[in-house]
């Protein structure tokens, strides 16, 4: 199943959406009484599971604003760097990384930070450039693992259960600030650094070690992977997050971007105000955000 947010009739509504996009069905409609958040749905998915089927044409999801499918995460987002063999290379290479130990091509562990939960926009929203406070903004394409089931120390062979479905963020990032306090967090934390959608897929919908993931500058392509590259498989990173830190339903992890970034390119290839990023991850739909 495939779930988005979206404003409807002047009101933010959870709505089911056909695998195109095309048609949506509000859950209120589907399930009575429903009136909660994404967070909401994750949590009681299984109570009214067998009621999410579609009823009729649906509505057209032309004209309606979607937005973020976790526009209020209840936590940090959950990070992870460095997570493809060819970016590992070109952020060591770049001078921007302060978390290689010398002659470091890839990580021995997977490198986790957090992204303040503030950082979420939905799409077609626009990022905000922070003059006068970083000048070297970077993108970064990234599938996202939403956790629907809680759980502490979860072994990598059961991670999977714990997944509720899949979407795409855009790690963006000032790659000024993230070299001059070597830690991330504020590199990575700026307001609206941190797009996301289009849409919430269930786990039962996709292959997630399996996608292709892509992403545009101006309709220029320069990120172009697949998920089976990953460094750290999604269930080593449950495995490794959990480890003392209980994950909650609506958790979000950020499973790290492809090779193809602006540092990678020499001399950089930074965006800026009026830039276009367009993101597309197999079976989620496109995550596109101009630059303000």
């Amino acid at each position: 199943m495939k779930f988005a947010h979206l404003i409807a009739d002047g009101k933010p509504a959870i709505v089911l959406v056909d695998a195109d996009m095309r048609h949506y069905w509000p859950l209120a409609d589907l399930v009575p009484g429903f009136s909660g958040d994404m967070i909401q749905l994750v949590q009681d998915f299984g109570k009214f599971r067998s009621s999410l089927a579609p009823r009729g044409t649906g509505r057209p999801l032309a004209g309606a604003r979607l937005l973020a499918p976790i526009d209020r995460p209840r936590r940090n987002i959950f990070c992870v760097g460095k997570n493809y063999f060819e970016h590992a290379a070109e952020f060591s290479k770049s001078g921007f990384d302060s978390s290689a130990k010398e002659g470091e091509h890839a990580p021995e562990a997977p490198v986790v930070f957090t992204k303040a939960y503030n950082t979420v926009i939905g799409p077609g929203a626009a990022i905000p450039s922070h003059d006068g406070v970083t000048s070297q903004l970077d993108y970064e394409a990234e599938l996202a693992v939403v956790i629907g089931k809680p759980g502490r120390n979860i072994p990598r062979e059961r991670a999977l259960e714990h997944v509720f479905g899949y979407t795409i963020v855009n790690d963006f990032t000032a790659r000024d600030l993230q070299k001059l306090h070597r830690q991330w967090f504020l590199g990575k934390s700026l307001d609206g650094f941190c797009p996301m959608g289009p849409a919430l897929v269930t786990a039962d919908e996709l292959d997630a070690a399996n996608l292709d993931i892509r992403c545009w500058v101006n309709g220029e392509l320069r990120q172009n992977a697949n998920t089976r590259q990953l460094i750290f498989d999604i269930p080593t990173l449950i495995a490794t997050i959990s480890a003392g830190i209980t994950l909650e339903p609506g958790d979000v992890i950020a499973t790290g971007t492809p090779a193809g970034v602006g540092i990678g390119f020499n001399p950089p290839r930074f965006v800026k105000r009026g830039d276009v990023i367009r993101i597309e991850v197999q079976g989620i739909g496109v995550l596109e955000n101009a630059v303000d």
